[in-house]
């Protein structure tokens, strides 16, 4: 990224469960790190950008150092939480009152007090008063700035604020890296497909950790990037399991902050494991996809297992052909088969979302659409339906500039301005006699239709139906008139 289009950095590092993801929830103003009585829960660092206050900067969250766990993981936890003090401007360190002062504070506060970066000691679980005299055993800690606080119940959060406010380095909010001016990108597919490496090959750095235990991310994780002057912030999701197969209440969370995470994206891109082939769980995970009309690629991974040495291209387009019949619905999708641990083909990922960038820019004026859509019904009329078959009146297709789905979660917070989604998939109305007359099958006939004249890569097509009603079919027309 950029940097000098960058926020500054605050980090809210301590050891697990003294509630570093409940501070950066309420600081954020939404749940999107996990919070959850089981030690070790957020492995990845979690970024956002707060604007709770007057000033905007990247708040990210840790996982817990010295963490209870996997050896592998803690290792790679510890790295991740090291990677985030060098990087960041300001460092809250949070401890728990209610336990009190621990050796893994004090090694943790000689750990920070070398970095060299201004800290806030953050003295968090003071939830009223009667708490308040257990903020001073951590005075031996010896930092300057504390705060008593509550992150669950809101006390002493916004004092904290205006001492975060002070100690940032100066920036100029008009060149601010937001969410609100970036593609949401989400990653999806299921447990240990390769999603956290794509990521990481993107990021050309363990920006979030991989590992080869399933389940590794468990939140949602967003993170921020810049490349050619394009602003995207890529979801890495918890992998998405069958319900029966989720172990625990974490996972359940996770799993539901994934599905959160398809709503929330303006493009999804799915990651099926090659070795594994397409099963029936990518299905489901496409048909979530379908079902939001989310714009979406697939990413077929793990080529550098399979790549033959001869033939590679047949290989290549036995294995689309195959991905496009089990996946039929998503049919729109591109299909891109690469390897995450090598990089190979990955950055042909940003050429396909320019390549759908344009064609949600791309129109069928009505004259055109008209024609196509009446020359449809007439080379196959419509099924008849209880002894009626569908009529066509007039059709049109509406400039696009539907809100992001982020903007229903994101106005009711006010924590950023409403935009509007970029990759709008094209929608038709379509005035007939009755819209209960259209089936699947004849559904899919007229996009495809449609498609013939404009495939629109990467995005679903919106075919939407009103009952004719001769005043509204008669607006319609003047208001496509007066456009042109």
């Amino acid at each position: 990224m950029n940097q000098t289009n960058a926020p500054p950095n605050v980090a809210i590092v301590g050891r697990p469960n003294v509630g570093k993801s409940a501070l950066f929830n309420r600081l954020i103003g939404r749940k999107i790190a996990i919070v959850h009585g089981q030690p070790g829960i957020t492995r990845d660092r979690i970024s956002a950008i707060c604007t709770r206050g007057p000033r905007l900067f990247a708040l990210w969250d840790t996982g817990g150092i010295f963490g209870v766990g996997e050896r592998e993981l803690n290792v790679q936890v510890r790295r991740a939480a090291g990677d985030a003090l060098h990087e960041s401007d300001l460092l809250l360190f949070v401890v728990d009152a209610k336990e009190g002062l621990s050796p893994m504070d004090e090694e943790l506060a000689r750990m920070l007090r070398k970095s060299q970066k201004p800290v806030v000691l953050v003295i968090n679980k003071i939830d009223n008063e009667k708490h308040e005299p257990l903020a001073a055993e951590f005075d031996s800690l010896g930092f300057g700035s504390s705060f008593s606080i509550s992150a669950e119940h809101d006390r002493g959060v916004s004092d904290l604020l205006g001492t975060i406010e002070r100690l940032l380095p100066p920036t100029s909010n008009k060149s601010l890296f937001t969410s609100h001016d970036s593609l949401a990108v989400a990653i999806v597919g299921r447990p240990n497909v390769g999603k956290s490496s794509l990521i990481n090959s993107i990021m050309r750095g363990e920006r979030a950790i991989v590992s080869e235990l399933p389940g590794t991310t468990r939140d949602a994780i967003d993170i921020l990037y810049q490349r050619d002057g394009q602003k995207f912030i890529f979801i890495d999701t918890a992998g998405i399991r069958r319900r029966g197969k989720r172990s625990s209440s974490v996972e359940v969370f996770s799993v539901m902050r994934a599905e959160r995470s398809i709503r929330r994206a303006d493009l999804c891109v799915l990651i099926v494991d090659l070795t594994a082939g397409v099963t029936a769980q990518d299905k489901r995970i496409a048909g979530l996809i379908q079902k939001e009309h989310r714009a979406a690629i697939i990413v077929l991974n793990k080529w550098d297992l399979l790549r033959p040495r001869q033939r590679q291209k047949q290989t290549i387009s036995q294995l689309v052909d195959e991905t496009r019949t089990r996946l039929f619905f998503l049919e729109y999708a591109p299909v891109l088969v690469a390897s995450a641990l090598t990089g190979e083909n990955i950055d042909k990922l940003f050429g396909l979302i320019e390549k759908i960038r344009r064609a949600a820019r791309r129109r069928i004026g009505t004259g055109m659409l008209n024609r196509l859509l009446r020359q449809a019904f007439e080379i196959n009329p419509p099924p008849m339906i209880k002894g009626r078959r569908l009529k066509l009146f007039y059709a049109t297709h509406p400039r696009s500039g539907g809100l992001t789905s982020a903007e229903g979660t994101l106005e009711k917070s006010r924590l950023l301005p409403k935009r509007r989604r970029e990759l709008s998939p094209p929608e038709f109305v379509l005035f007939v006699n009755d819209p209960r007359l259209l089936n699947e099958t004849y559904r899919r006939y007229l996009e495809s239709r449609i498609r013939k004249t404009e495939p629109y890569p990467g995005l679903p097509i919106i075919l939407t139906l009103r009952p004719r009603t001769g005043n509204k079919v008669r607006a319609a027309r003047s208001s496509q008139r007066r456009r042109k």
